[in-house]
């Protein structure tokens, strides 16, 4: 007689819906060898759902009274506008800044979103596809350090690309010495002030970005396990009155969650725009 399939622990559940569908096995939090697929597909995916979004808005735009959908676009793109003519000064820069802007708001909130489906939903319908009911998958990429780490190193090459293009490279390869303590008359002097303001300087730069990306994935890795916490009441539904009460207790939390983790992804979202405003704004400012 086979032997009876072994029932997941409630550790051993959380650890298969935070594990990734990898190319290979690996423990290591960092390690440069494995691509997370899971990750690599959603972020694609959702990302031609945002162009087609914005192909679709640009072939109902008209002059008249506009559309639900088009009003919902003409709000967020005059929100960004706004935003980057706070923030970033150059009106030629702006012509790039604000569309790049808008398409990391967009992109994130939908990146973010993929937290609000059923947290067994995708994985069950990927097991049942696969023929494998060991196969891993997790869905949502913001909460993969790799994927929000890709995105403030974005950030950073555009903004060391502005301190090249606003400043030049040796306006740029001046700051880096006199900034933020500035120089002395004295040759050793500014020796010395150079070595420290350049370690200030990468300092400054690893830790915007470091801070960037981890930012977005501590909230979202937070949610997504909240979400797991709350799926492990259902889980335990019995045909009992304590069953019942766990049963209800689910749908309870996991609509009062939900429906505050809309307000998380927005803001996330919006936060990791606003700072990228901002850094690529303060590569403009000359120190």
């Amino acid at each position: 007689m086979a032997a009876e399939e072994h029932a997941m622990t409630s550790g051993e559940y959380i650890q298969h819906h935070l594990t990734h569908l990898s190319n290979i096995e690996s423990s290591a939090p960092l390690n440069f060898h494995v691509v997370h697929w899971d990750s690599v597909v959603f972020s694609s995916v959702l990302g031609i759902v945002f162009l087609l979004l914005g192909l679709l808005a640009a072939r109902r735009v008209t002059s008249g009274v506009p559309g639900r959908f088009q009003a919902a676009m003409e709000v967020m793109i005059e929100m960004v506008d706004s935003q980057a003519k706070a923030i970033v000064h150059n009106a030629t820069s702006r012509k790039l800044v604000a569309p790049m802007a808008l398409t990391v708001f967009i992109w994130i909130f939908l990146l973010n979103a993929m937290d609000l489906l059923p947290v067994d939903l995708l994985p069950f319908l990927f097991q049942h596809i696969t023929g494998d009911p060991e196969s891993k998958l997790r869905v949502v990429p913001t909460a993969d350090i790799s994927v929000t780490m890709g995105l403030s190193v974005g950030v950073l090459i555009a903004c060391l690309y502005y301190n090249i293009k606003i400043k030049g490279a040796g306006g740029w390869a001046h700051e880096l010495v006199v900034a933020p303590f500035g120089t002395s008359k004295n040759p050793i002097a500014a020796v010395l002030l150079g070595i420290v303001n350049f370690g200030m300087q990468m300092i400054e730069f690893v830790a915007k970005t470091v801070s960037h990306g981890m930012r977005l994935y501590g909230n979202m890795y937070a949610g997504e396990l909240i979400f797991l916490l709350i799926a492990l009441l259902g889980g335990a539904f019995t045909f009992t009155a304590g069953g019942f009460g766990l049963a209800l207790m689910h749908i309870i939390a996991g609509t009062a969650w939900a429906i505050f983790h809309i307000l998380i992804i927005t803001l996330q979202a919006f936060v990791f725009m606003m700072l990228t405003l901002v850094y690529i704004g303060q590569a403009h400012d000359a120190h």
